[in-house]
């Protein structure tokens, strides 16, 4: 290795990533101190499913890899989902302008180079900030990511999920903090004492400490986050009208301060793809790119259950055409079996200044193929907006380790200005559809026994009407929307579309929902068939119930579109 000259090496990295099919630029080799545009580092499109890893030191410049890498796929018509933890990437909606050192630099890596804004939607957890709010019901959420929220243990985990358990038995709907806090104080209550002691496990004590963190969240002002309407996580796989992927910018920094509640509403994103995408195999481009930013807090101090379910997600969503980016400091941060299943990677600078450094060093270098890089000193010495890229290419074997110098993104590196963003948002099909909550009747209804409460206020704040020059994801006819969304449900979902037909003689197609009991009789006729009439009835009487059971996923998660 130490013998092999510099040309040798460069040959190595151009045929390593000499690659046929569509690609993403990552930027030039750099080989020797110097900088080597005729050696392009690039990621083969139909690989950006098999996942990958964005890490380095605060500072490197991660945030403004995934920023140029998002860009790419939106040009390539595929969708893209970032978390905005800091609020600059919203400039992806607003063209850059040059400068002389732009140039230079794109110059030495051989990028041509042109400001470009992109298809931005804007969405805000629950609506705090100026995006389209995005609220999930309790049910949906499941009792192994409240859990995480809430921080419980093991014993009160598998508490709350005896809690979800009931209230999916006797038919109450938790919508929100309110239902779930119903249901727990009629358990703990005299009238509900029989059933509490038919659950077993769910103690009277256990249940008040769930039931004390529950009135914390609240207290904290949870609450805006959970209800209705729920968000379809089917809007995140739209295109724009000119065949670009939408990018999905999820506003999340005023939650700067709650990253357990940010990072696993991401999760519970992830788990609600993952249960509603079919099988897709192996694809040309991605249906979805989902890029997991401080992926860290989705581990620290999780449950084993909850390591568990991620672990299953990653490996099994690959083939439903979803690839997953975890953006973090250090690859240590991931477990290793999540690791393990992330074929491309664009490490940045790591800083040893500790020991705890070092180790973490030594552990990452160990972690790449063999090279003609000193790993060691290249991952302490690489500059900003540098990184040792190793990605799988088209036959599913990593391409040699090559220190990069990245693309310039060519939207804005920062912030959208607010009065774009608010246009944007404003002229958004999805405002109609999310802006306003909605309280129908639930479980605290039912055992309240009071009538649902009117339905809440609009999104905070009327965002002025959008200026003509701004391009708005949803700024098209209804007709065109309602086409996109029939699209998304029959072609990408591989479901029937509930969305009536254009034409306005033609009748609402059906939806997609089989009648009550529907489901519930195909199977009873099938045990009854095979084992005996004896068994339908048996069958039949378990209902609505084992329907709920056999459609929550692996998170504990139930969607009401899958009910």
């Amino acid at each position: 290795m130490a013998n092999k000259s510099t040309a040798d090496k460069v040959a190595t990295i151009q045929k390593g990533y000499a690659l046929e099919g569509a690609t993403i630029e990552l930027g030039a080799a750099i080989v020797d101190g110097e900088v080597h545009k005729d050696a392009p580092v690039r990621l083969p499109l139909a690989m950006m499913n098999r996942h990958g890893l964005v890490a380095g030191a605060t500072g490197t410049g991660k945030t403004v890899t995934l920023h140029m890498m998002a860009e790419q796929l939106s040009a390539a018509g595929v969708p893209v989902f970032l978390a905005d933890i800091k609020g600059d990437l919203s400039g992806l909606a607003t063209a850059a302008t040059g400068s002389e050192k732009l140039a230079a630099r794109t110059e030495s890596i051989g990028q041509q180079w042109a400001g470009k804004a992109f298809p931005v939607e804007f969405l805000a957890l629950g609506g705090d900030g100026s995006g389209v709010p995005v609220r999930a019901t309790i049910t949906s959420f499941g009792p192994l990511l409240l859990s995480r929220i809430m921080e419980l243990n093991d014993t009160q985990e598998s508490s709350l999920q005896l809690v979800f358990h009931f209230a999916d038995k006797n038919n109450l709907e938790l919508i929100d903090l309110k239902d779930l806090r119903a249901v727990i104080q009629h358990l703990t209550s005299d009238e509900g004492k029989d059933a509490l002691q038919e659950l077993g496990g769910l103690s009277k004590a256990t249940a008040g400490v769930i039931l004390r963190e529950l009135v914390a969240l609240e207290a904290q002002g949870m609450e805006r986050f959970f209800g209705e309407p729920e968000f379809d996580t089917a809007e995140l796989l739209r295109t724009a009208p000119d065949g670009r992927g939408v990018i999905t910018c999820l506003e999340l920094p005023t939650l700067q301060t709650k990253p357990m509640v940010f990072s696993t509403f991401l999760m519970w994103l992830l788990a609600d793809l993952f249960e509603d995408l079919p099988e897709a195999g192996d694809l040309d481009k991605p249906k979805l790119v989902f890029f997991l930013d401080e992926a860290h807090l989705l581990f620290n101090d999780a449950s084993k259950a909850f390591l568990q379910a991620i672990t299953t997600t990653v490996r099994l969503i690959r083939s439903k055409g979803v690839g997953i980016f975890f953006v973090t400091q250090t690859p240590k941060d991931v477990p290793a079996d999540v690791l393990g299943q992330l074929a491309n990677r664009v490490q940045h600078a790591l800083r040893a200044f500790t020991p705890e450094d070092a180790k973490a060093l030594k552990a990452t270098v160990s972690t790449f193929p063999v090279s003609d890089y000193d790993l060691e000193e290249t991952l302490t010495s690489a500059g900003i907006g540098e990184a040792v890229v190793t990605v799988m290419n088209e036959k599913g074997a990593p391409t040699p380790v090559a220190l990069t110098r990245l693309r310039a993104p060519e939207s804005v590196m920062g912030p959208s200005t607010s009065e774009l963003v608010k246009s944007t948002v404003a002229g958004s099909a999805l405002l109609a559809k999310y802006g306003t909550a909605v309280d129908s009747v639930s479980a605290y209804e039912k055992l309240s026994g009071q009538a649902a409460a009117s339905t809440g206020p609009a999104a905070p704040g009327q965002p002025p009407t959008p200026a003509s020059e701004v391009f708005i994801p949803g700024s098209i006819n209804p007709d065109t929307v309602d086409a996109e969304a029939r699209r998304i449900e029959e072609e990408i979902l591989g479901r029937p579309s509930s969305r009536p037909a254009p034409e306005p003689d033609r009748a609402p197609a059906p939806r997609s929902a089989q009648p009550a009991g529907g489901m519930m009789e195909d199977i009873s006729g099938a045990l009854g068939g095979a084992l005996g009439s004896g068994l339908k009835s048996m069958v039949r009487s378990m209902g609505t119930q084992l329907g709920r059971e056999l459609l929550r996923g692996v998170f504990g998660t139930s969607s009401r579109r899958r009910r």
